[in-house]
């Protein structure tokens, strides 16, 4: 039996990813030929894009990267650190697909339906040098230090985000501003090897508190576990309770 300490699965850590992460568009686009050696860092940082609990991706482009056939074409999502890191990248979720620009009425119909999710002045450019598209998927892939994940839109669409998404990065930077002796505290959990490096808050999930140990030659990554998988923030509050050994620790975000 592995020590290793319970993750979340593969589809939940897209999910997550997908929730907040900025993306990109990668060749081959609709006006753009196929993707060379020599041109792989051309890609189109879209206006507003926005993944659906189905796979599916909505993006708001610029006219001028817009042809009006279908084409295939990748989005990558980057899941970045909350705080400051010289790695900042914790993952990376890559969905492939065939990428069409929609009707004028049905865009303006989804981005009606998008306000009500995610307002974004933005949306107000559609039809005004601003083309809306969506990305239907064909294939999924999650990478980030817990491993690389093939998974189907299916797949995708059978998990749920992490409870905590949206809180996480203001608490990881209020931890990391504001309670410095808390992450010393924390430090006690690290392996006797880690334990000269400069400590940092990486990640928080339902599973656990991700810390991690920039030392001058390399980064370690190392989850503390909680207890159980948790839901609410006085749940959370419980467990870092536990870890930091202080009955009194509340967590805020302030």
């Amino acid at each position: 039996m592995s020590d290793r300490p319970p993750i979340p699965g593969p589809g939940e850590r897209a999910r997550t990813i997908a929730a907040r992460g900025p993306a990109t568009l990668v060749p081959p686009l609709p006006t753009l030929p196929p993707v060379t050696v020599e041109r792989q860092s051309e890609r189109v940082a879209p206006l507003l894009h926005h993944v659906h609990p189905s796979g599916s991706v909505t993006v708001l482009l610029p006219d001028d990267t817009v042809g009006a056939q279908p084409a295939t074409a990748m989005i990558e999502i980057v899941d970045l650190a909350p705080v400051p890191l010289r790695e900042p990248v914790r993952g990376l979720l890559w969905i492939t697909g065939r990428l069409a620009p929609l009707e004028l009425e049905v865009a303006r119909m989804l981005a009606v339906e998008l306000a009500e999710v995610r307002p974004d002045p933005r949306l107000l450019d559609l039809g005004h040098g601003a083309t809306l598209l969506r990305l239907e998927p064909l294939s999924m892939v999650v990478a980030d230090a817990d491993g690389t994940h093939p998974m189907t839109p299916a797949d995708f669409a059978a998990a749920e985000v992490d409870p905590f998404c949206t809180q996480e990065a203001g608490w990881l930077r209020h931890l990391e501003l504001s309670h410095t002796d808390v992450i010393h505290t924390l430090s006690r959990h690290l392996p006797d090897q880690l334990r000269g490096g400069h400590v940092r808050p990486l990640g928080l999930d339902r599973y656990g508190l991700r810390l991690r140990v920039e030392a001058i030659e390399d980064d370690h990554d190392v989850r503390l576990a909680f207890e159980r998988p948790i839901a609410t923030l006085d749940e959370l509050s419980r467990e870092l309770r536990r870890l930091v050994g202080c009955p009194f620790l509340a967590l805020r975000n302030g």
